[in-house]
């Protein structure tokens, strides 16, 4: 394997701890700077780092689009759940729901799956190019998930490469 993509790999890994860690207290960046070369020797053993350096390519403005829209769901959900946990009128019947989702890449289904569990209240639950399942809190939650909006703008961020 050539050393640039570990040494772009490992890059990338202690980066991303260091965003996530908010501190340069040396502690951490030690502790960052083990864990990222750590996670490093233990993908070159599986080889599992690409090596044709496979580029997603997503449009900025969609992706920041996207994740807009996405932060708006996710705050809109987060009231549903809490209104069904404070008002016992409300049902609350955790259902698993199939569908077909329309993304045609890896990289979109994990997209979707992801913005799914980040949403409050469901959970992708297993994901396949042909079906999805996922948990919902309630059968309203459940219903809207085939060619749902989230559905549609996933696909839509896939093709805006």
């Amino acid at each position: 394997m050539p050393v640039f993509y570990s040494l772009s790999a490992l890059l990338t890994l202690f980066t991303f701890w260091l965003l996530l860690s908010g501190s340069l207290a040396p502690f951490l960046v030690a502790a960052g700077a083990a864990g990222a070369l750590a996670v490093l020797l233990v993908a070159r053993r599986m080889d599992i780092i690409d090596r044709n350096g496979r580029r997603v390519r997503i449009g900025a403005l969609a992706l920041c689009s996207y994740w807009l829209w996405l932060i708006r769901q996710i705050v809109i959900s987060a009231c549903d759940v809490s209104r069904r946990i404070v008002d016992p009128r409300l049902p609350i019947a955790p259902t698993l729901a199939r569908f077909k989702p329309l993304q045609t890449t890896e990289m979109g289904l994990v997209i979707h799956a992801n913005s799914i569990t980040l949403t409050p209240g469901t959970i992708a639950v297993e994901v396949d190019r042909d079906e999805m399942l996922v948990h919902a809190l309630s059968a309203a939650g459940a219903v809207g998930l085939a060619g749902s909006e989230m559905d549609r703008r996933v696909a839509a961020l896939e093709r805006s490469a």
